[in-house]
């Protein structure tokens, strides 16, 4: 499975590590993933999906539902 948020669709950053003679060498940020599992009320069970935690904090807000649907991501499969 790739490192990517399931709901949003976060994934790595390419940016440079720049040293303090100013050498830049690339590396990856990697997007701050967990796994969460979350109650889903219309399928009255538990979901497990890969969560970047900006997606958990916006998942309180709006709601499961709404966050798979605006996703394009049918949640009977998960």
């Amino acid at each position: 499975m790739s490192r990517k948020c399931q709901l949003t669709g976060k994934k790595a950053n390419n940016a440079f590590a720049v040293s303090h003679s100013h050498r830049r060498t690339k590396k990856l940020q990697q997007v701050n993933l967990q796994w969460k599992r979350v109650w889903w009320a219309e399928g009255k069970r538990w979901v497990r999906l890969r969560l970047s935690t900006t997606a958990i904090k916006t998942l309180e807000k709006k709601g499961l539902a709404l966050m798979a649907k605006e996703a394009g991501i049918n949640l009977k499969h998960y």
